[in-house]
């Protein structure tokens, strides 16, 4: 997991939040798709590729920042 680790977290923070939030009008896709989740509407392949794309740099960005936190925990119980 190098190459996430060299990811700067500005880049992955600019990316969750075009990827999270595109398109913009009438509304975003990743709000729209975890809507059809909680309804149980979520069932065609398209839809669920969808709502991981979408999702993905938020949760790269979410282990990016995981990996800091444990690496800090680390360095100061060393």
């Amino acid at each position: 997991m190098q190459w996430l680790d060299r990811t700067p977290v500005s880049l992955l923070v600019i990316f969750s939040i075009l990827f999270g939030l595109a398109p913009f009008v009438p509304e975003p896709h990743a709000l729209e798709k975890i809507r059809m989740l909680v309804h149980g509407d979520l069932r065609r392949p398209i839809d669920i590729f969808d709502l991981v794309f979408h999702l993905l740099p938020s949760l790269l960005l979410l282990l990016r920042l995981a990996r800091v936190v444990v690496r800090k925990k680390q360095h100061a119980d060393d």
